[in-house]
């Protein structure tokens, strides 16, 4: 008989419609973003005693329904949706130029950016998590004072115990300006146990020297366990009383670098919340990307 799961991971932000290809025209539709791709590999990586859900806003229309599907079929729960009557999924498309891969968004008026707009909606996610992450562009896409209300609900989640991850993942273009891009990662890093930075999206705004430096910026906000992933260098960690850095794997065909990070945080959210210590979990994460980057696009078919 099938175990019923007693622990829940709550991933909260934006998936996407995802147009790719374009030889002769031709489009591939999918869909994928940061948090859903961060969600797809810890489920791939928790044992049957967890419950991977997504928590997001999405419309009444076919693509919503789609997506939604789309989840299900890969073992996310979709429960926690809320549906917004008249909106629709935001969408992109991904083209090649000059060798490499430019994308193209249409999300200014997309359900997700209205997830936190009903505050007893969200406080149902959030509370029913064991463990919760969110990301920059989960917060980017809200309205100030919604994006408030939703690190405050965290706040309060994690003084009853949940878990809570944040990677910065930092979207210039999402942002108004500098300034309120900063100030809102370090107020969400004060709210988060763990925090998932990648170190060359912190350089251009925080003027960090080192990862070392990075870290120890995010502890002083208030997060306690720092993850600082550096594309080929080694995995930098720090709880503030061990640090240590890990090498990551050695890939020789590099097919496609969408969704390493979030597939790195996917698979070390489910090491640490079973029990692993930096150093195994940190390795699963190094592990887990080496076979995304060998193959396309961020999501690896979920076995049946």
């Amino acid at each position: 008989m099938p175990q019923t799961p007693s622990k829940r991971l709550v991933s909260v932000g934006e998936c996407m419609v995802e147009l790719s290809g374009g030889v002769d025209g031709t489009f591939k539709m999918g869909f994928a973003g940061d948090t859903l791709n961060t969600a797809w590999y810890a489920k791939a990586a928790l044992g049957p005693d967890w419950e991977v859900s997504y928590f997001t806003a999405l419309g009444d229309d076919r693509y919503s329904s789609s997506m939604r599907e789309f989840l299900e079929a890969g073992r996310i729960t979709t429960d926690l949706i809320r549906t917004i009557p008249g909106k629709r999924p935001g969408l992109y498309i991904i083209h090649q130029e000059a060798g490499d891969r430019h994308f193209t968004y249409w999300r200014e008026n997309s359900a997700a950016r209205l997830l936190a707009d009903d505050p007893e909606a969200l406080l149902t996610a959030v509370n029913g998590a064991d463990c919760l992450y969110f990301s920059g562009i989960t917060l980017a896409i809200l309205k100030p004072a919604r994006r408030q209300d939703l690190l405050d609900v965290i706040d309060g989640a994690r003084e009853r115990g949940t878990v809570i991850a944040f990677d910065p993942n930092i979207r210039p273009a999402l942002w108004p300006d500098h300034n309120e891009l900063k100030a809102a990662l370090i107020d969400a890093a004060s709210v988060s146990d763990i925090v998932l930075p990648t170190y060359g999206d912190e350089v251009p705004f925080f003027g960090d020297k080192s990862p070392e430096d990075t870290i120890a910026r995010y502890l002083k906000a208030g997060a306690r366990e720092v993850v600082v992933k550096n594309g080929a260098d080694p995995v930098h960690l720090s709880t503030g009383h061990a640090s240590l850095f890990i090498s990551v794997e050695d890939v020789e065909n590099i097919v496609d670098a969408t969704g390493a990070g979030d597939s790195f945080n996917g698979a070390y959210l489910a090491a640490r919340l079973t029990g692993h210590d930096l150093e195994p979990s940190a390795r699963a994460g190094n592990r887990m990307a080496a076979k995304v980057i060998q193959h396309q696009g961020a999501l690896l078919p979920r076995a049946r």
